[in-house]
């Protein structure tokens, strides 16, 4: 897919419009694209969460509503009313509490109850508006809610938005799960990276004996995220409630009562906080060049991987590239499963393996501190990449790291 649009080919902007698009994409850390495969899987329940969510750990949240033949998420939040434009002509968001911003088709419209009749490159345009003409401001993280399957809506966040990733919901039921198996394959079609899949309505805890009871199947979720090669964020139990305070513009999160369903969308939240790590945008990046490689000449690299490049949440990915390095080329390669994460594991295990270097997204200052014990260099802000290629960067001298990313 070209991605010359997004102004990354090395064309300057074609308009100022697409410049005013490129300034504002600049301010937004984390982009994520909450897809589903068919409808009533409650997609935009977990948008709704999960923004909240973030926002109540103090993230700058923005949750954008681009199902724009029928969006629901300005009932689910009590989002009424036309947006107004500030004196630089540019449209404020309604906001929900001090941290959640949202913007919605359905507070354009005069009457709730129109159609919206729109071809795709109609589609396309106002998606672009509503990051463009919107004073978003700085946002930690954009959530942005699809209309299901894969038509011009997520094509279109996908072209506008090259580093947006996949959050895909799905039930446990076989129906929905083959459906979120042609999303899957339709962010891969599109080189998105899939954050990961979150299956939804996952059982009935009862009130009364507490035992969880399948009501649309067991496990599918977790099948199919291993099946296809994504990881599992997260499974959301069933809760009536949900339906109940949405349909009067509230949230379960607003008095949280440590039921089933708000136990598990925090650990949804904080599963997603871990894979994202500190946002990804600078106000005023400067990114700095890594010194020539002065190691022996064989030594050991490790990189913590998730969906295999680098993640920035370094103790608690998916696995570990270790890579031999001998007379500047890779000699060999594996990838290693991490022990639990605890304190001063990781630098005594990855010191027993032989490890000389870490690249690495973010770390805390005290894991520094027991790496420089194992006598074990790491070079923190390396970019989000295959391993091989940070490799090959470092020992050519190209590498260009920025600000250490670690989110303790």
């Amino acid at each position: 897919m070209s991605s010359c649009h997004s102004g990354q080919c090395g064309h300057e902007p074609k308009s100022s419009e697409e410049k005013q698009l490129q300034e504002q994409l600049r301010h937004i850390g984390h982009k994520l694209l909450v897809m589903s495969g068919k409808g009533g899987v409650g997609k935009s329940s977990v948008a709704t969460y999960l923004s909240i969510g973030l926002s109540r750990l103090g993230y700058r949240v923005g949750l954008l509503d681009v199902d724009l033949h029928g969006p629901s998420i300005p009932r689910m939040l009590g989002v009424e009313g036309m947006f107004r434009v500030n004196d630089g002509k540019r449209m404020v968001p309604h906001t929900y509490g001090d941290k959640l911003q949202v913007v919605s088709i359905q507070c354009l419209l005069d009457d709730p109850d129109s159609a919206v009749i729109w071809r795709g490159p109609v589609k396309h345009g106002v998606i672009q508006q509503f990051i463009s003409d919107v004073d978003w401001g700085e946002l930690d993280y954009l959530i942005i809610d699809s209309p299901p399957g894969t038509g011009d809506e997520p094509l279109s966040v996908a072209q506008t938005m090259p580093d947006a990733k996949a959050v895909i919901v799905t039930t446990p039921q076989e129906v929905a799960l083959a459906d979120v198996r042609k999303s899957i394959n339709f962010c891969r079609k599109v080189e998105m990276p899939i954050l990961g899949l979150v299956e939804n309505m996952s059982g009935y805890v009862c009130p009364h004996c507490n035992a969880e009871l399948p009501l649309l199947g067991k496990g599918g979720g977790a099948r199919t995220a291993a099946r296809m090669k994504v990881r599992l964020l997260g499974s959301l139990p069933f809760d009536p409630r949900v339906v109940e305070a949405g349909d009067v513009g509230r949230s379960l999160l607003d008095s949280p009562d440590g039921s089933p369903f708000v136990k598990a969308v925090g650990e949804l939240v904080l599963e997603v906080v871990g894979l994202c790590g500190n946002p990804s945008f600078q106000s005023d990046p400067k990114p700095e060049k890594v010194a020539p490689p002065d190691l022996p000449e064989h030594f050991k690299v490790a990189v913590p991987l998730a969906d295999g490049r680098l993640t920035n949440h370094f103790g608690h990915c998916e696995q570990f590239a270790l890579l031999d390095v001998k007379e500047g080329r890779i000699e060999g390669k594996e990838l290693l499963t991490p022990p639990p994460h605890e304190p001063g594991v990781l630098p005594r295990w990855l010191g027993g393996l032989g490890v000389n270097l870490i690249l690495a997204g973010g770390m805390g200052k005290r894991a520094l501190d027991l790496f420089e014990e194992q006598n074990i260099r790491v070079i923190t802000g390396a970019p989000n990449l295959a391993p091989e290629e940070l490799i090959h960067q470092y020992l050519n001298g190209s590498l260009t790291t920025g600000a250490n990313v670690c989110d303790h």
